[in-house]
């Protein structure tokens, strides 16, 4: 009769034992799983996905200190780009700079109406003028707020006779603003003006 008990005392032993290894084998591996979870929600979320073209680019979130120069980078250069884009089609001049007043403050609607005053704008329709401008480089100061810019470029100019080449140096300070559908990277424009817009070349068609 003892060796039964023992028997039965050892299986329990064995069984209990067992049971143990079980549940904290259980509790180790939804640790695990818990853990592996979140850290892949966590690298999810520090991820976005853009849809262009009918395809999926991933793009890796940041803070935005990381990002301001790019981003005021390609402010400038947009604004500078919508502003002056012109072609002799009111339609257009107007789609581009109202795109164009969006990024800038005061400053570069006075540009704006004195050249409209002027009747800038109206000459390019009547005389099927094209302007495009081609940015070389933008000079960014970051040790200082609102951020100081200059841009450089170039302003070309096609008139049915003749081209023209234009030097384009500009200046002004960027302010920090909330993102919007009509200003994206959450700057605007400030103190803009035009320092140098003098012919490079003029070239016979």
């Amino acid at each position: 009769m003892f060796p039964k008990t023992r028997n039965l005392e050892s299986s329990f032993r064995l069984i209990r034992g067992t049971c143990v290894m079980v549940i904290v084998g259980a509790f180790g591996l939804c640790g695990y799983v818990f853990f592996q979870a979140n850290w892949l929600v966590s690298r999810a979320q520090g991820r976005i996905y853009i849809l262009s073209d009918g395809k999926a680019l991933e793009a890796v979130a940041g803070d935005r200190k990381d990002n301001i120069p790019v981003e005021a980078k390609d402010h400038v250069r947009n604004f500078h780009l919508l502003f002056f884009t012109l072609d002799p089609d009111e339609k257009v001049i107007g789609d581009n700079l109202g795109r164009a007043l969006y990024l800038a403050d005061g400053s570069a609607r006075r540009v704006y109406e004195n050249l409209k005053e002027s009747g800038y704008y109206a000459g390019v329709i009547s005389g099927n003028i094209s302007e495009r401008v081609t940015v070389d480089s933008i000079r960014l100061d970051l040790s200082s707020y609102p951020y100081y810019f200059r841009c450089f470029g170039q302003e070309t100019i096609v008139r049915p006779t003749s081209m023209v080449t234009r030097n384009l140096v500009t200046e002004g300070y960027l302010r920090n603003v909330s993102r919007s559908d009509n200003d994206p990277h959450g700057f605007l424009i400030e103190r803009w003006v035009i320092l140098d817009n003098h012919d490079l070349k003029v070239e016979q068609r």
